[in-house]
């Protein structure tokens, strides 16, 4: 059995101060995944991939790693089906939490906000973006519904691909992009010992322009 007590990764100590980070936690959000995407190791890693957890009405909370497809100021923006346990979940509680984790760089950004859908016209945009089998996918799954069996999947794909033949897919009526709008940044940078630092931004006002309070937390 493997002692889980006996993994330890050290970090190297290379720290972040406040006062070399931008008073605007979307542009330091943005300089941090721009360099996780520079450094990433490879084709393989995502570095758009972000942890999104949500929860239901009576405080269940569910968690799955989701791609980052469109970020601004207005928020931080995914797709999936609207009928998805994660759609459903936000229909109950529309505040979420995101986590991006970069291990590469020993680096981490939490992220919690309200979630609202995006427009049909982002929606639409981002979608005919896909390649086509990839929308042929999402229109085809009933995603988190229970299947029989792998064949089932595949069938309702073949099926879809006949009746389109090289017709344009239209985009589902259950599927579309969601909006997290942040009220909160956490930027975590690990250190030796443990002692790693946690930089929080908290926003304090929402009227006109966004004002945002910085503080540092213990690790």
């Amino acid at each position: 059995m493997t002692d889980f007590g006996k993994l330890r990764k050290e970090y190297e100590d290379q720290g972040i101060r406040k006062a070399d980070l931008d008073s605007d936690p979307f542009s330091e959000f943005d300089q941090w995944l721009n360099r996780a995407i520079e450094c990433s190791p490879g084709k393989w890693f995502e570095a758009n991939a972000m942890t999104l957890s949500t929860s239901d009405g009576q405080g269940l909370v569910t968690s799955r790693t989701v791609l980052l497809k469109q970020h601004s100021r207005a928020g931080l923006v995914f797709f999936t089906n609207y009928f998805s346990e994660k759609a459903r979940q936000l229909e109950q509680c529309s505040q979420a939490a995101l986590l991006f984790h970069w291990h590469y760089l020993g680096q981490q950004v939490r992220v919690i906000g309200d979630v609202e859908k995006t427009s049909r016209e982002v929606s639409q945009e981002y979608f005919h973006s896909r390649p086509r089998g990839s929308q042929m996918g999402a229109a085809a799954s009933q995603q988190s519904n229970i299947l029989q069996d792998r064949q089932e999947l595949e069938q309702s794909v073949r099926q879809l691909e006949q009746e389109l033949d090289d017709k344009e897919v239209p985009l589902p009526e259950d599927w579309g992009g969601y909006c997290l709008k942040p009220v909160r940044f956490e930027f975590w940078q690990g250190r030796t010992n443990r002692l790693h630092d946690r930089i929080r931004y908290q926003l304090e006002s929402h009227s006109g322009d966004a004002k945002w309070s910085m503080d540092r937390l213990a690790p």
